[in-house]
């Protein structure tokens, strides 16, 4: 019998796996954007210094580039690294599918990384050391090579969500993947998203300049904030471009779940962050720290968070394509790649015959080790997406289950909506009768436990109350 290509199942306990890579994510989602929408903003306020000949604006621009040395380029290096090492682990399949499908689209990358980099460094520290139409070209060169860094990770980004077109899955070809029907509307969101960012980082850089002119600050205020005004602008509108071009199991994720959750909080960072910039260019002269760190902090909580994890979760139950799932089982044939369906074969064999780092002692199910199989066969399955620990605060799989510890209604359910795939933002999970018992009779006695460990709490807090006279 052959073996599938599987790798260890990499889990962190509480969080279950994927959350590792979205909570590195979303902090270098803030460094990065800032980066590159900060690099545009130099850009424009040096074309503003070498126009109009104002060289003060440019103890800005080296201000504000001290600080994306500092914090955004460390930061940023340091979880971008951050993020390859959590994808590798929780997600070896789906990385190795992107690396194949994007392999020259990653190494182009590299190389705009590269020119950025040395880019920040040579802008900051060679303001006053060159000639200005020089240092220039110099900002513009950054500004351009940290876009194009963006958009060649949008491109592979965008095809994690679906190539958008039965055509890649029978070519295979790199220029029908990156091109997909996502990546442009993705490419107008970020590109506001970034402008946005810079821009409210800006105004913290400006609130804490108390060595500088009035007269500067008002300049720079009223130069940044039409830039996030019009920026947040092409944002919105090019979300709802963006939700025009998602594929259907995002679309009920997004209805059913994240959108009850998350729509109110999204429209008031739009709302808050609209009347902030209008507000700062009407009043430049009095933005504090106090004012600025904290809605810094409010964006990024309330708006970046919820929008990354947002958009990890409109891909479920795919992770790269529409064709690996998040549990790495291939869901369908790829003939381009040659690349075949592997649920069909699971089910016939099992997965404790066909995946190569199941200890051979739990190969065979018997009574005692039922439960240890039965929690492998759940991390295996399902711990890409979900915790295993009951009360665990993101999506566990007993409390999805509502505490159940009755192990056929959780039988039923593995066997009929997963088995059949009729929950479109779950994968299809077709496995032998054996291991659907020993994942039933697994989460069943975990919430068992929870409900005993919660009752002998009761039983102890009743005890330790003195009795009422």
């Amino acid at each position: 019998m052959d073996m599938l290509g599987m790798y260890p199942t990499f889990y962190v306990p509480q969080i279950g796996t994927a959350w590792v890579m979205g909570i590195i994510g979303t902090i270098h989602v803030v460094a990065s954007h800032t980066s590159v929408g900060a690099a545009f903003l130099f850009a424009l306020l040096g074309t503003k210094a070498y126009r109009e000949n104002k060289p003060q604006l440019m103890d800005y621009v080296k201000r504000y580039g001290m600080l994306l040395l500092v914090f955004s380029y460390i930061i940023g290096s340091v979880t971008g690294v951050g993020i390859w090492y959590s994808i590798t682990i929780a997600s070896p399949r789906g990385t190795a599918g992107l690396i194949h499908n994007f392999v020259w689209v990653w190494a182009a990358e590299w190389v705009y990384f590269t020119v950025e980099v040395i880019g920040v460094y040579a802008l900051v520290y060679l303001i006053g050391k060159v000639d200005k139409l020089t240092h220039l070209k110099l900002t513009w060169a950054f500004a351009l090579a940290s876009w194009a860094t963006m958009l060649l990770i949008l491109g592979i980004i965008s095809f994690m969500m679906w190539p958008g077109s039965e055509v890649w899955y029978q070519t295979g070809s790199t220029n029908h993947a990156f091109y997909n029907i996502n990546f442009f509307a993705h490419l107008g969101v970020r590109t506001g998203s970034m402008l946005v960012m810079a821009t409210i980082v800006g105004l913290m850089v400006v609130s804490a300049m108390k060595d500088k002119s009035d007269a500067l600050k008002k300049d720079v205020v009223r130069t940044l904030t039409p830039v996030g005004l019009i920026g947040g602008a092409v944002a919105v509108i090019m979300f709802f471009y963006y939700l025009q071009t998602l594929p259907a199991n995002a679309k009920v994720m997004l209805d059913a779940h994240l959108l009850p959750r998350y729509a109110t909080g999204m429209i008031a960072v739009v709302a808050v962050t609209a009347v902030y910039l209008v507000l700062s260019w009407l009043k430049p002269l009095s933005l504090r720290l106090w004012i600025t760190v904290p809605l810094f902090l409010f964006i990024g909580i309330v708006g970046v968070w919820p929008e990354e994890r947002t958009r990890e979760s409109m891909r479920k139950p795919y992770v790269a394509g529409q064709y690996i799932y998040g549990n790495q089982v291939i869901a369908r044939d790829v003939p381009g790649k040659r690349i075949k369906a592997e649920v069909d074969h699971i089910a016939e064999h099992g997965l404790l015959k066909v995946h190569p780092f199941i200890p051979e002692r739990l190969r065979t199910i018997t009574y005692e080790n039922r439960l240890e199989v039965g929690r492998l066969l759940t991390k295996i399955s399902c711990a890409n997406c979900h915790a295993l620990e009951p009360g665990a605060p993101l999506r566990n799989i007993p409390d999805k289950f509502h505490g159940s510890t009755d192990k056929d209604l959780i039988a039923a359910f593995i066997n009929g909506p997963l088995k059949h795939g009729a929950v479109s933002y779950m994968p299809r999970i077709d496995l032998p009768a054996e291991e659907v018992d020993a994942i039933a009779t697994y989460l069943a006695d975990a919430n068992q436990r929870r409900l005993q460990g919660i009752e002998e709490d009761a039983g102890r807090s009743a005890m330790a109350r003195p009795e009422k006279e």
